[in-house]
């Protein structure tokens, strides 16, 4: 072509209706990746089927300190920060690929002194500066694909972070209530402690009037201390909870020893649970979200590595000027400038790029296996936690059961002994017993409480899905605003 112009002008109509090579992705339906309508159904009047809202679901337990736990993790949280941070870094990397698109222009100047040893000249100045600028026409779509997957990487950031907030609230949420849970037990200890040192001063006081032996005061002592040497290793592990929720909500040990020492009681689950659709559990799953924006990411490199079959087009141009004999520098004689374009294309390259093609389309099918898989998970999860937050109740009411007859056996055990009518073994038969069922009473409630939060934690509770856009089920996130912790 004769005329550089109107090729330029060629080459700007190109990049203006550039098309992008490679597959457009597609996100995957419900019927494709085969998910249930509904969950297996689980015989338990606490659970109803509807839309849920799990924005702020540990308010169901009605418990303040909880609350005010959770909003100090949301806001100084380390691992929470850092995801934050981890999606400034997605958003900036997706700023830097985008820039691409625009011209690049450098500007260079600089002078240097130069002497001819052989003639003798004089030693002169020269000075050049001039302006450079670079324009890459996207004709077959590769920087376009490229921005594609950097946005897909940066939305899956963003759910990673709010993956990191789901999990964090469950955790401060379980330990919590494990510190509860274990407070309860120590109660439970020291009462039946308190009861086990009057049975050892009614023994004493029968054995010094002969109505007791040796052997009935030393089983008592050997209960007694049984029962002393059960509390340090619960102490231990309150005190090991309390020093994880320090961590998880961004203060020290200290603080939190002081804040939660106060034995309370446990909180417990509502009534009513409501668990919404398969489709929408998978919705509100951050980790599931993130894989579907991976998969999507991955299908845009595949189109990367196609426009490497593809010429490149760009336009080049320069404008400075040359002084070599160190006179006036900005003289119009010294002034020069070239405009034109350029192309690029790797004819052949041993198959070099048509292998990298094949790399990544086996990296998408690994994606889409990865995405299936997170799918499984997340619907496995859902139904372990449904089954042992229904059965955990059952056995919370059994174990009821046994504890209220334990502690009728004792009273009646230790007023026969009284009476004569019972011999001290079924006494001590008795305490144990009591002691025993308590403690399982105050882990049983710790359990039904804290299997909810699991339920909660696999159905993905703990942000508010208005954040995004209305989409279909596994829809791909929209651009979000500037992500916060706790957000």
């Amino acid at each position: 072509m004769q005329n550089p112009h109107l090729l330029t002008a060629i080459l700007c109509g190109l990049s203006l209706t550039s098309c992008k090579v490679g597959p457009d992705y597609e996100v995957p339906t419900n019927d494709e990746l085969q998910i249930p309508k509904e969950f297996v159904e689980v015989e338990d009047p606490a659970f109803s089927s509807g839309a849920a809202d799990l924005t702020n679901w540990w308010v169901i337990f009605d418990d303040p300190i909880l609350t005010k736990l959770i909003e100090s993790a949301s806001s100084d949280n380390r691992d929470l920060r850092i995801a934050v941070s981890r999606v400034k870094e997605a958003r900036a990397r997706t700023d830097v690929i985008r820039s691409q698109w625009a011209p690049q222009v450098g500007v260079s100047a600089g002078y240097e002194l130069a002497n001819d040893t052989f003639t003798n000249f004089d030693t002169l100045g020269r000075s050049t500066a001039g302006i450079g600028a670079s324009w890459e026409l996207d004709v077959f779509g590769r920087i376009a694909r490229q921005v594609e997957s950097a946005e897909a990487q940066y939305q899956a950031a963003e759910e990673d972070r709010r993956d990191v907030q789901v999990a964090l609230y469950a955790e401060v949420a379980r330990a919590y209530l494990s510190v509860r849970t274990i407070q309860g037990q120590l109660k439970a200890a020291e009462n039946n402690i308190e009861s086990q040192r009057e049975t050892l001063r009614l023994t004493q006081i029968r054995l010094e009037n002969g109505i007791a032996t040796a052997l009935d005061q030393a089983q008592a002592k050997q209960v007694l201390a049984s029962s002393l040497a059960e509390l340090p290793p619960l102490r231990i592990s309150l005190s090991r909870e309390m020093n994880t929720i320090s961590i998880l909500v961004g203060t020290h040990p200290q603080q939190m020893h002081t804040d939660l020492s106060e034995p309370q009681p446990i909180p417990m689950p509502p009534e009513d649970v409501t668990v919404d659709v398969p489709a929408q559990v998978l919705r509100q799953r951050p980790d599931v979200r993130a894989s579907e924006r991976r998969l999507a990411a991955q299908t845009a490199e595949v189109g990367v590595a196609t426009a490497d079959l593809y010429p490149s087009f760009s336009l080049e141009g320069n404008f400075g000027f040359d002084e070599p004999n160190g006179g006036n520098l900005f003289d119009s004689g010294n002034r020069g400038f070239a405009i034109g374009p350029a192309f690029r294309w790797d004819v052949y390259n041993g198959g070099r790029l048509r292998s990298q093609i094949d790399v990544q389309d086996a990296r998408l099918e690994q994606s889409l296996l990865r995405y299936e898989n997170t799918i499984l998970s997340a619907l496995e999860e859902v139904e372990t936690s449904m089954t042992a937050f229904t059965e955990q109740r059952k056995r919370l009411t059994a174990i009821l059961e046994v504890a209220e007859e334990s502690r009728t056996t004792l009273r009646l055990a230790t007023l026969l002994y009284k009476d004569g009518l019972a011999n001290f073994q079924q006494v001590l038969d008795a305490q144990r017993q009591t002691l025993l069922s308590e403690r399982q009473v105050a882990k049983a409630r710790g359990l039904s409480s804290q299997n909810l939060v699991s339920l909660y934690r696999a159905l993905g509770g703990g942000w508010d899905t208005s954040e995004v856009a209305e989409e279909e089920p596994l829809a791909p996130a929209g651009e979000e605003s500037e992500p916060q912790p706790g957000q």
